[in-house]
């Protein structure tokens, strides 16, 4: 990444803060543009604002730029749902603006975080980037125009466009999130229990966020355009998820099933083969991640704690 000069959108939320960090650790400059300073990393330039407003998306996007990597997004399903046309404007509205002010300024690579909720329910079928596009939300549609919008670019501008699809991510840092992962992990450190949707057969493929940054960074050096998947090529049920939690905290975490939301996938089961064929490789285990993540948690309770005694 030397003589690498990248912009990162949403550069200080879970993901962005991991590939900040990876990108200059391989000697790449960046650039964050956020809601917020990059606190994590002070060494970064950024550009403060929302990229709702045009002037903060020429401030961000700038001859001197060799690449985007553009996470900003809102990304809850059921927001999408009751927001349809807000989501739109977040997620396509803001990535073709991004676009086009990356084919004026000479920019010519510009890398997207998608989702595989693009192909809509496939069932148990093993989900690769040549399934059509079938969407079944708000929130997979605006990938999927997201996604076209890069094609077109690619096409008609010469630029190198990819989509990088992604998994359920998990690792440290996402404690003020409300996904399974630190559902369980709280679950874990305050002796509760954690409810699981009808049996728990759902199958799920965990990829951790520092395998995550590996994708993007083998995605931006193998100089790709299309759609690629990047996970960790092992689905799970949520049931062998929990017993994960439980060895790697230690902890009983007991469950109740509760009815099935209206609409879950059945499964998720990604081929990661093309990603693989990139030079990609996934390095940490679940139960490892898993361990990494209870750390975090672990710890805060202890600073709890130990802030409670000193009162």
């Amino acid at each position: 990444m030397q003589g690498e000069y990248v912009l990162v959108t949403g550069g200080c939320g879970f993901v962005g803060r991991t590939i900040v960090r990876a990108l200059t650790e391989a000697g790449a400059r960046v650039r964050v543009a956020d809601l917020t300073p990059p606190s994590a990393h002070p060494a970064v330039d950024s550009v403060v604002g929302d990229l709702h407003d045009p002037r903060i998306q020429a401030a961000a996007v700038t001859p001197e730029v060799t690449g985007i990597i553009h996470l900003a997004a809102r990304t809850s399903v059921l927001e999408s749902v009751a927001d349809p046309a807000g989501v739109h404007a977040a997620n396509v509205t803001i990535t073709a603006g991004l676009l086009d002010l990356a084919r004026r300024a000479g920019v010519s690579r510009f890398l997207l975080a998608s989702t595989n909720a693009v192909v809509g329910d496939v069932g148990e079928t093993r989900i690769h980037e040549d399934i059509p596009l079938r969407p079944l939300t708000p929130y997979g549609a605006t990938k999927a125009a997201c996604e076209m919008l890069l094609a077109g670019y690619a096409g008609s501008y010469s630029m190198t466009t990819c989509a990088v699809r992604l998994t359920n991510i998990y690792g440290p840092g996402m404690a003020h999130k409300d996904s399974f992962v630190p559902r369980l992990m709280r679950a874990a450190r305050d002796g509760e229990g954690v409810s699981v949707y009808g049996d728990g057969s759902q199958r799920r493929d965990l990829v951790h966020v520092e395998d995550v940054a590996r994708g993007f960074l083998t995605a931006w050096a193998s100089r790709f355009t299309g759609s690629v998947i990047v996970g960790s090529g092992r689905s799970v049920t949520v049931n062998e998820l929990v017993e994960a939690a439980r060895r790697a905290t230690g902890r009983l975490i007991p469950v109740d099933h509760v009815p099935a939301k209206q609409g879950e996938m059945p499964a998720v089961v990604v081929d990661i083969s093309r990603a693989l064929s990139l030079g990609y490789r996934p390095r940490l285990g679940l139960e490892e991640g898993l361990a990494g993540v209870w750390k975090e948690f672990a710890g805060s309770a202890a600073e709890a704690g130990t802030a409670g005694g000193e009162q």
